[in-house]
């Protein structure tokens, strides 16, 4: 369905939001995307017809619930079927909720170490002996709060510290055919459960440049550590607005 030397970009968690920017702005530099989603089939799919408008056969959806063994095993044969090959992974698919400690549940343990660190680890796993043949990256999206911690997210906040870690250690194990990178996003955007004025004034006072980033701002990082930073590997950038100067 594609030219086999034309580069293929996959992106998990692709469908909305910063996912979803991050696919356009690889496609509009040049590369096919793979578009992972678990429950966005919809937003999936309407994204992959936006991008195969503008080029033929240079997006597909893929499904899979990265807290599954088994999902996590077959979505990258899965997805060399049809693309023949993989230049990047972009580790972004998140899940993202507070864990009161006295609230804690296993459920909630499997669930977001699942998707933040053990979904990255084992898909890096088997998308690496197809890098290392392209020469390609790997691009773990993390959370300023990985090195600080957000009250009552005990999990979540692990569950990132461990991706941070993961990156510097898939940098080093990788090299020199693959690279690894992370970025550290600060608040990107609003919670789709809109905070108060007040609540977002806050907020602001906590960031010096006075305001939210957006997902181009991530995006466009994306792409310079893929294709703008040759000699960059094992660095987390922390996209932020300077919040967590002096973490």
């Amino acid at each position: 369905m594609n030219d086999e030397y034309k580069k293929w970009a996959l992106v998990t968690g692709g469908a909305k939001r910063i996912g979803a920017t991050i696919a356009e702005t690889l496609h509009n530099k040049g590369f096919n995307v793979a578009i992972h989603y678990n429950s966005s089939s919809n937003a999936a799919d309407q994204l992959c017809a936006q991008l195969n408008a503008k080029k033929q056969d240079s997006s597909i959806a893929i499904e899979a619930d990265l807290t599954d063994q088994d999902s996590l095993e077959s979505l990258i044969p899965s997805l060399l079927e049809k693309t023949k090959r993989l230049d990047v992974l972009i580790n972004n698919a998140s899940t993202f909720y507070p864990t009161p400690i006295e609230k804690i549940a296993l459920e909630d343990w499997e669930n977001l170490f699942g998707t933040n660190l053990k979904a990255p680890l084992f898909l890096s796993k088997y998308a690496a002996q197809h890098l290392k043949q392209t020469q390609g990256t790997i691009i773990n999206i993390i959370d300023i709060h990985s090195k600080k911690p957000l009250k009552e997210h005990p999990i979540y906040g692990s569950a990132k510290s461990g991706l941070a870690m993961l990156t510097r250690s898939l940098a080093s194990d990788l090299a020199p055919d693959v690279r690894v990178n992370g970025i550290s996003p600060g608040l990107i955007l609003w919670p789709d459960k809109n905070p108060s004025e007040q609540a977002k004034n806050n907020i602001l006072q906590q960031i010096p440049l006075k305001k939210i980033g957006t997902s181009e701002d991530i995006a466009n990082a994306v792409a310079f550590l893929i294709e703008d930073a040759p000699y960059i590997t094992g660095e987390i950038i922390a996209i932020d607005g300077g919040r967590s100067i002096g973490w």
